[in-house]
């Protein structure tokens, strides 16, 4: 989620500055600004432009006293790549910054036009970071707070499983918690984001594996056919077989019975699948594991080339891991 730099947080503070290279959240922090000017005056006047129609002299024009004194929105998007004498021009800007005019600038950060940005942030620009989202657990922060800005409650299981469902793109992130929220009522949890993206390629092979670990054999492999139907790559498959093998294995290894935060720092996974692996764990044994384990190694080849049936292998991997999950009851 954007997240500020500086004090203030007055979207119509002279200039703004966003920083990073998230599209959703630079356009976010475009259309903050964009809709407070307008809820100031209905007629502002905002002009979005790349830094290709920045040209030299451009700033001026745009910036120029009005004779109707009307607000203005100017907003540089990949400031970065402007050329030597506009950013002079900007600079030049930004040490008289005329009343009535917020200017944007979009930054992608890093080396390139870093003189504009040092210059931007030394006026007091109004700082909004939107940082690339590389990490789960940033992608499973910013569900949570979609949630949360939607007035919306959503269970730790629920989150995860739509960034399980979805994937990276903060865009389809965004628009399917939207969707949630406006077509479900009450607290929105993992069987209704189940229902909703049950066919999406990283939802289906992680059912598969969660149904295979539960011991569910029929349920488990009822999941793999529909998910090989669907186009699920193989290879998914195994791989979310093997950490759902692998969680059960860590867990069950791990000293006492500790509080799931603790347990989470201590073996690199987040609490609530900490909670959810406690109850997989059931009639689990550490040679169970192993045979699983081995099971999953087998299918991992025989899907990568090593076998003639791809959909055979994995049928016979979800079985054993099946079993293997029954073997201490």
């Amino acid at each position: 989620m954007a997240t500020r730099r500086n004090s203030t947080d007055e979207p119509l503070a002279p200039l703004t500055l966003a920083v990073g290279q998230e599209d959703l959240l630079l356009d976010r922090a475009v259309q903050q600004v964009v809709a407070a000017a307008r809820a100031a005056d209905p007629e502002t006047d905002v002009r979005d432009l790349t830094s290709e129609q920045l040209q030299p002299g451009t700033l001026d024009e745009l910036t120029s006293p009005s004779l109707f004194s009307e607000r203005k929105v100017v907003i540089v998007r990949n400031a970065q790549d402007l050329t030597a004498d506009t950013v002079k021009d900007v600079k030049k800007y930004l040490a008289a910054p005329a009343e009535e005019i917020t200017l944007v600038l979009l930054h992608a950060g890093g080396v390139k036009g870093k003189g504009l940005l040092d210059a931007a942030r030394k006026a007091g620009a109004r700082e909004v970071a939107c940082p690339k989202t590389t990490k789960a657990a940033e992608r499973l922060s910013f569900v949570r707070s979609e949630f949360r800005a939607l007035g919306r409650s959503a269970t730790a299981e629920a989150c995860q499983a739509l960034v399980d469902s979805i994937g990276s793109d903060l865009r389809e992130l965004a628009s399917a918690a939207s969707q949630l929220v406006a077509d479900v009522e009450g607290t929105i949890d993992e069987a209704v984001v189940g229902r909703y993206y049950t066919g999406r390629a990283e939802a289906s092979s992680f059912t598969v594996a969660d149904r295979a670990v539960e011991g569910r054999a029929a349920d488990a492999l009822e999941a793999l056919r529909w998910s090989l139907s669907t186009g699920v790559a193989p290879v998914l498959i195994t791989s979310a077989l093997a950490q759902g093998v692998r969680a059960i294995g860590k867990l069950s290894s791990a000293r006492g019975g500790g509080r799931p935060a603790d347990l989470a720092r201590e073996l690199g996974m987040p609490p609530w699948k900490i909670d959810r692996v406690r109850q997989q764990m059931r009639g689990w044994t550490p040679d169970g594991v192993c045979t699983a384990l081995q099971a999953v190694a087998e299918a991992d080849a025989g899907v990568k080339g090593g076998g003639d049936d791809a959909e055979y292998a994995l049928e016979k991997a979800v079985v054993a891991v099946a079993r293997a999950a029954r073997s201490g009851r």
